[in-house]
């Protein structure tokens, strides 16, 4: 059959009620063609009997009998159209459908995959049964999409229309009789409508999701890069400790082994001089058995003359050395091992020096600019413009009592906190007899008196009475140095819970807070203490990181 017999069949041969193809055609006597079951399921509902399409109305009810002609035409179409689907289909194979596929609903027996489901039909149909769908012009019209399940959720459960619509003002899919019943007066839009308004804020939403994602993505990478920078700084540490616990234990052997050589030579030396001493005792010795050999057989002589003639000769005892000042005292051995300890200990300490040099210069690459804060400034000390400097007057100033300031102590804190990372400053104290310094948490107490100390929130050195040095942990630690400080670096470590402090000039470690639990800010913390009727009256003065050689 052509394509214009086929167009024409389709026109011919479609209900006006179902729009489909005729099933048992009937004639009404204005001579339109129905469905029988459609016809008479139209007057059953409606009061008058006319009709639908020229709405002729009838006295009474015709008595509709089946059309055999047009009965044999719909027949001959369903088999050409069926030859054809049949023919297009033959080249591929339909799949049976599978669990979690949604199977054709009018397929019997074997349930055939679904290709499409049918929106006004409320049907999943598979290639074949798709046919009539694509081929008959009124069933064209049908709304297809890809096979779901439970069509029937797609029509309103209330009214049992379509849900083709939108309520804007109740978010909620509602069919055509809801609009004028239960949402009425609310802002309603076909579906299409709201569903390209609400695709676009998913794509939206999708952008954003991709630019977090992307976020995401830089801060793995973020981390990876820090993890490798770990890396590295942990393989540059391992080397640095192998070469030098390497140094260290060559040096140690090299200790020991000089002081075994230097006790075996002296022990040598020892037994050298024993073995003289033993070799001219024991020739002594010999001769003295020699004579006395002698001294015997004359003595049993019986000639007279022989015996008086060898007399004179032998009855003397031989000259031999005189062994009563001689000794040989055991070797003194005290001092040796200490001497050895003592220079293999000078040798650590140039290796200790040589280490804290280099982590001098490595915390020093986290200086950061550290200022007064006047607003935290005690009333009797003064600041220099700059906020670098701060010393103790007798004069108390009069200044607003805020929480922030210090209202006992003579101390001040920095204008910067940190809640971070690394960060290193330095202090001179150079002319000052009293003074202490470090970080405080934002939390402490400003007012009344202070007791230093990490469980109170400081982590703190001072010094006093001139040479009196302590760490200020819990409890304080007396502090041992060389030299008098000059210039103090103040190291933190947030993440790691480390606060060291660092005698710059010699390059040395003074005392190291460990294990520290940080939770909040940290400020720089100062205080130059009482000037002490000038004897201590130079100031705290922050300085600028001059990294070392």
């Amino acid at each position: 059959m052509s394509a214009a017999n086929n167009l024409m069949s389709e026109d011919q041969f479609l209900c006006s009620i179902c729009l489909g193809v005729f099933t048992d055609p009937v004639t009404t006597p204005c001579g339109h063609n129905f469905c029988k079951n459609c016809i008479t399921e139209h007057w059953n509902i409606n009061e008058s009997c006319q009709c639908p399409m020229c709405k002729e109305a009838f006295t009474a009810r015709p008595d509709l009998r089946v059309n055999t002609f047009i009965s044999e035409m719909v027949a001959q179409f369903r088999q050409s159209a069926q030859q054809e689907v049949s023919s297009s289909s033959s080249s591929s194979e339909q799949q049976v459908s599978k669990p979690g596929e949604v199977p054709c609903d009018v397929c019997t027996g074997t349930k055939l995959k679904a290709l499409k489901s049918c929106l006004v039909c409320l049907v999943s149909y598979c290639e074949t049964h798709l046919e009539p769908h694509l081929t008959v012009s009124g069933l064209k019209r049908h709304q297809l999409i890809d096979p779901v399940e439970n069509l029937e959720g797609r029509m309103c459960m209330k009214h049992d229309k379509p849900l083709e619509l939108f309520c804007k003002t109740d978010q909620t899919c509602v069919c055509m009789l809801c609009t004028v019943l239960d949402h009425k007066a609310h802002d309603v839009v076909p579906l299409r409508e709201e569903y390209d308004e609400k695709k676009a804020e998913l794509r939206k939403t999708e952008a954003e999701i991709q630019q977090v994602i992307q976020k995401r993505r830089l801060k793995i990478e973020e981390i990876k890069q820090s993890v490798r920078l770990s890396k590295n700084n942990a393989d540059r540490e391992i080397a640095e400790g192998v070469q030098v616990f390497t140094s260290l234990k060559e040096s140690v052997e090299r200790g020991l082994d000089e002081l075994i050589k230097t006790i075996e030579e002296k022990q040598k030396t020892t037994e050298q001089l024993t073995e003289v001493f033993i070799k001219e005792l024991e020739q002594e010795i010999s001769e003295l058995m020699k004579r006395s050999t002698e001294v015997e057989q004359l003595s049993r002589s019986e000639d007279h003359l022989h015996f008086l003639q060898s007399f004179l000769p032998l009855k003397d005892v031989p000259t031999t050395k005189d062994w009563m000042e001689v000794s040989v005292p055991p070797a003194s051995y005290e001092g040796t091992v200490v001497r050895a300890v003592a220079q293999l200990e000078e040798t650590l300490s140039k290796e200790m020096k040589k280490l804290i040099e280099a982590e001098l210069k490595r915390v020093q690459q986290y200086a950061v600019d550290v200022t007064l804060d006047p607003d935290t400034a005690h009333p009797k000390l003064i600041l220099s413009d700059d906020g670098k400097e701060v010393n103790h007057s007798d004069v108390r100033k009069t200044l607003p009592d805020n929480p922030e300031r210090f209202s006992l102590n003579p101390c001040v804190l920095g204008k910067q906190s940190f809640s971070s990372g690394r960060f290193y400053f330095e202090v001179q104290v150079k002319g000052k007899t009293e003074w202490d310094f470090g970080v405080a948490r934002e939390s402490i107490s400003r007012k009344g008196k202070i007791a230093l100390g990490p469980k109170n929130g400081y982590w703190t050195i001072w010094l006093r009475n001139g040479n009196e040095y302590r760490a200020l942990n819990n409890p304080s630690v007396s502090l041992s140095l060389k030299s008098q400080l000059q210039k103090v670096g103040v190291f933190v470590d947030y993440e790691e819970g480390l606060v060291s402090f660092y005698d710059v000039e010699a390059a040395a470690l003074i005392y190291c807070f460990t294990g520290c639990s940080f939770t909040e800010k940290l400020f720089p913390y100062f205080s130059p203490c009482s000037n002490d009727g000038g004897k201590n009256s130079a100031p705290l003065i922050i300085s600028a990181v001059n990294q070392t050689a």
